[in-house]
């Protein structure tokens, strides 16, 4: 009786383990659409795969939001293996390396793991470097990154769709010593940045902005944002994208007192994870391009989004932009969500994606 009940549940994980190996290749990337001579690869699966962040040994740092999870993927000869790293965190979606430390956000606090890439079997316990930020769930996910300045930027989004919540402690973007001290904000009406980087020329800071819901379908427009200078004022809630004035906050503040994005995205792209390409593998005309990861929205009739998508600067000017992939959007039903975007020293591009619980890989071959 115990041999044919261990018999069973044998052929129960084994079954279970077929079926996933059979979900691992499912994904439909022939539909992908990218221009000639590139091509996208399924190169990791990872659940709920969030930010994106690399070691200094090619360690591939990967946050979660609901899965309460941080993994660590290393790749020897083409074979990946992923690890968690790290589990039963609180939104644990912002991740950043450096100098061979990890940090990680997980709403109020901002965890740091040090000499991570040498104990990823092993993985230390974090220091608490900072626990006082906005205990609030709501856009309680932080994307976090290292600025040229050494210091960690962390974007605190508002804690609701449109209000007058305290910007000292909301709707900012603001930046810290590594060893958590000397908080100061950088930048104010921000509603909700998921994606931050700097010029690899200019060294200032580009940030995608995430829109107000509830106004329509096609209002008001997300944004990218150019802050080239500490103090500056984005809008929020009073003046959303370039003119769109807050139908409840508006008539307090106007537009004419904030900055303008440097470009209008999509209303509802619900742009993410963003980052200029510094690589090599790609054709030399998208050297210091920006690509953004678009993730779609989630409460409006038509769908948009659920790309890629190029911006040209130059002269700190924003002269167009255009789309690099899509196809993760099939007559109106996604199969997959875009979120961030990470160049890899090889040259080739890092996708990650929550929905399908994937990172892709991106790759040119010159046709």
């Amino acid at each position: 009786m115990k041999l044919s009940l261990c018999l069973v549940l044998f052929l129960f994980v084994l079954c279970n383990s077929m079926q996933a190996v059979a979900q691992d290749t499912s994904l439909p990337l022939e539909k992908i659409n990218l221009p000639p001579g590139f091509s996208i690869s399924l190169w990791a699966k990872v659940p709920d795969a969030r930010t994106l962040a690399l070691g200094d040994r090619g360690t591939v740092f990967v946050g979660s939001r609901s899965a309460g999870n941080v993994y660590a993927i290393t790749d020897h000869d083409g074979e990946r293996h992923v690890r968690i790293i790290a589990s039963k965190l609180k939104l644990p979606s912002g991740v950043a390396f450096h100098q061979g430390t990890l940090f990680v956000s997980a709403v109020n606090r901002i965890l740091r793991f040090d000499r991570i890439e040498e104990n990823l079997d092993h993985p230390p316990q974090p220091h608490v470097i900072l626990d006082s930020l906005p205990k609030e769930v709501f856009h309680g996910w932080r994307f976090i990154a290292f600025g040229p300045d050494d210091l960690l930027y962390v974007a605190i989004g508002a804690p609701c769709d449109a209000c007058e919540a305290d910007q000292s402690h909301y709707a900012h973007i603001a930046r810290l010593k590594p060893d958590g001290s000397n908080y100061e904000i950088y930048a104010q009406g921000v509603r909700h940045s998921a994606g931050f980087d700097w010029h690899p020329e200019t060294k200032e800071l580009w940030f995608t902005d995430i829109g107000r819901e509830w106004m329509s379908d096609n209002m008001p427009p997300d944004e990218l944002n150019h802050a080239p200078a500490k103090g500056m004022h984005f809008g929020f809630p009073y003046c959303h994208a370039s003119n769109v004035l807050d139908p409840k906050f508006g008539a307090k503040r106007g537009c004419e007192r904030s900055t303008p994005p440097a470009i209008e995205l999509a209303a509802h792209v619900t742009p993410l994870g963003m980052r200029f390409y510094t690589g090599n593998m790609f054709p030399s005309e998208y050297r210091n391009r920006l690509i953004i990861a678009e993730h779609g929205p989630w409460n409006v009739r038509t769908k948009t989004g659920y790309q890629l998508e190029w911006v040209y600067i130059e002269n700190n000017q924003v002269t167009k932009k255009e789309v690099f992939a899509d196809g993760w959007l099939e007559n109106g039903n996604a199969w997959g969500r875009p979120v961030d975007v990470l160049v890899m020293p090889d040259g080739a591009l890092l996708v990650s994606d929550d929905q399908a619980g994937a990172i892709y890989r991106i790759s040119y071959t010159k046709p």
